[in-house]
């Protein structure tokens, strides 16, 4: 049976967990955390067993989960993939490591390197793997990060190479820099740019938010980079001869930023999802705050996350900074102005912009970024 993420993800916090425990007391430890869990806890026995052979006598098994502790496949500073050596990690996703690395041939570049994580290489991940690189690879765009190279590893694991961006949120970098308004504005532009490039080339990001919206300051301007097409769909060719496909059901993005259809799970996902993600970020770098709150998105059941996203209605972002009360004088300081002044530049076009992009209905959207 194919082992989840999440799977793995719990086996490697328990054996980790568990060897902080003395081991006279882990089977109490593994009793309490894993309950009824009896595969669970077999998974995690199977680890701590493996771990406790002496080395000549180390075998590997089968079962990936069995290798996710073993140097020999593991990628850790210092380590050499190809022409890359590995520097440090500065990312990680459920399936995905991405590395600062240093291209030593034929020329020495900084590069970042994402690999599939030990115990994440199921023929999906795979799959969703092969089709970010190829989509990113379909894409020369100033605001897009560039691909430049792809192989695997001696173990049989695939990476790829891209433009190393060492930049900020795009949130984080226009509060922490004080932007006004009409340069907040500017960086969005940049941002929309990117995705409708993206889109020209028949692919939709489909998880647009801060955290994949990075701006660093290149020649004393600041410039965007939007990365991560990790959930990325394709509207007019295959990204990868795999086969890759979306469960019925299955939520894939982000939820706080994610569209009513998006949210449904179907299949019929065209460009205006992305059209409303640019909107939550338009209303985030706005307001300082997400249209919906994101602790009862974080805390709601499948079902009501959906109802949340599709039913509810929200607040234009003029509304939004009039309910935040005395936290709007700070909303304004970092935006260079004061309440008043901030909530005058909002009533109007951008009220209404930002409303138009967050339609439930995408055919009241804006066709294109």
């Amino acid at each position: 049976m194919e082992t989840s993420a999440d799977q793995f993800d719990r086996v490697r916090q328990l054996f980790d967990a568990s060897l902080d425990v003395p081991p006279q007391e882990r089977e109490a430890f593994l009793a309490e955390a894993c309950g009824d869990d009896g595969e669970l806890r077999e998974r995690v026995e199977r680890l701590i067993r493996q771990d406790a052979r002496p080395t000549a006598d180390v075998v590997v098994l089968p079962d990936v989960a069995e290798r996710i502790h073993d140097r020999r496949f593991r990628e850790e500073p210092g380590t050499k993939i190809g022409p890359y050596r590995l520097r440090e990690l500065v990312g990680e996703g459920g399936f995905g490591a991405v590395y600062l690395a240093e291209q030593e041939s034929p020329v020495r570049r900084q590069v970042a390197l994402k690999i599939i994580k030990l115990g994440m290489d199921t023929k999906r991940v795979i799959a969703r793997f092969e089709a970010e690189r190829q989509a990113l690879a379909l894409m020369n765009h100033p605001h897009v990060a560039r691909v430049y190279d792809a192989g695997a590893t001696d173990t049989g694991r695939p990476y790829f190479v891209m433009e190393y961006v060492p930049g900020e949120p795009i949130t984080d970098y226009c509060d922490g820099q004080r932007l006004n308004t009409g340069q907040r504005l500017e960086l969005f532009i940049q941002t929309c740019s990117a995705v409708q490039h993206a889109h020209q080339k028949g692919i939709i990001h489909r998880d647009l938010k801060p955290s994949n919206v990075l701006v660093s300051g290149q020649n004393g301007e600041a410039t965007v980079k939007v990365i991560d097409f990790g959930v990325a769909k394709a509207t007019a060719q295959r990204l990868t001869e795999r086969t890759l496909f979306t469960e019925a059901g299955e939520m894939v993005g982000t939820p706080a930023y994610m569209s009513p259809e998006q949210a449904e799970g179907g299949a019929d996902i065209d460009t205006r999802t992305d059209v409303y993600s640019l909107g939550v970020l338009l209303y985030e770098l706005l307001t300082g705050s997400l249209p919906f709150d994101p602790k009862a998105l974080r805390d709601a059941a499948f079902d009501e996350i959906q109802r949340i996203i599709r039913e509810q209605e929200l607040p234009k972002p003029s509304t939004c900074l009039i309910d935040s009360g005395e936290a709007s004088i700070e909303i304004a300081k970092r935006r260079e102005s004061d309440p008043q002044t901030l909530l005058r530049s909002l009533r109007g076009d951008l009220d209404w912009i930002t409303m138009r992009a967050l339609e439930k209905d995408r055919t009241r959207r804006y066709g294109s970024p």
